[in-house]
């Protein structure tokens, strides 16, 4: 990695409010809750209309980070961290996708023993109806869509511009609050979003690509999936 990774012309606080307010107050005020619930009617299952919900929600964040951040600079997608990383770095992946489920697996058992349970509208309908197809669409939008707009937003710009700010750590930590805060009201799994999202934007600092990330995001929601239909 160089410090390159972490250096754009151009990029002002413009750029953060209005990605910020298209996060925080366009996405859940006006498109999350009117096309969730259209959704929902359309497919009458909260998996389906989750899947279409991610979907739309990939095109609209990737939408933002290219019109704002991206175009107007005359910048390519590697300014956001889309490139090709060092093949060494395959042994960190596994190393941190190891521990990331390591310390999920001690949240989860510690929210069992205090009698808080972890799932959501989501995993409850695919658990209700496992099918191919329930399985097929559950994997997709969580192993490929989530993590494919979720990195190229809160790392690949929130925590690149954090980080260009204030540095890494602040870097870290905000991006991790920020992403950790659009997960509410999946309240009971606010602390798995933290570590992971700090998890994920150290990855990025050491590779200078957003990919391991990525991978590691992937791998961790597939697996949760699988895990979901089998428990």
């Amino acid at each position: 990695m160089t410090e390159k990774s972490f250096t754009t012309k151009g990029w002002s606080w413009k750029e953060l409010i209005l990605l910020l307010f298209l996060t925080l107050v366009l996405v859940p005020v006006f498109i999350e809750n009117l096309m969730y619930n259209a959704f929902n009617c359309l497919f009458q299952n909260s998996l389906f209309a989750g899947a279409a919900m991610g979907l739309t929600m990939a095109v609209v964040f990737t939408a933002g980070v290219y019109y704002i951040a991206l175009k107007p600079h005359k910048l390519l997608w590697d300014a956001v961290g889309i490139r090709v990383f060092q093949a060494s770095y395959w042994k960190a992946i596994i190393g941190w996708t190891a521990v990331l489920f390591f310390v999920s697996v001690l949240l989860l058992t510690a929210m069992d023993w205090l009698n808080i349970g972890w799932e959501n509208e989501k995993t409850q309908s695919l658990q209700s109806e496992i099918t191919w197809l329930t399985i097929s669409v559950g994997f997709v939008s969580a192993a490929i869509i989530s993590p494919a707009y979720e990195e190229i937003f809160y790392r690949g710009f929130l925590y690149k511009w954090l980080r260009m700010k204030w540095g890494v750590g602040t870097g870290v930590l905000i991006s991790s609050v920020i992403f950790t805060v659009v997960h509410i009201p999946t309240y009971n799994t606010l602390p798995i979003n933290f570590i992971s999202g700090a998890v994920w934007a150290w990855t990025y600092e050491k590779s200078g690509s957003i990919l391991p990330g990525m991978i590691i995001h992937g791998i961790y929601n597939g697996i949760a999936v699988l895990l979901t239909v089998w428990m």
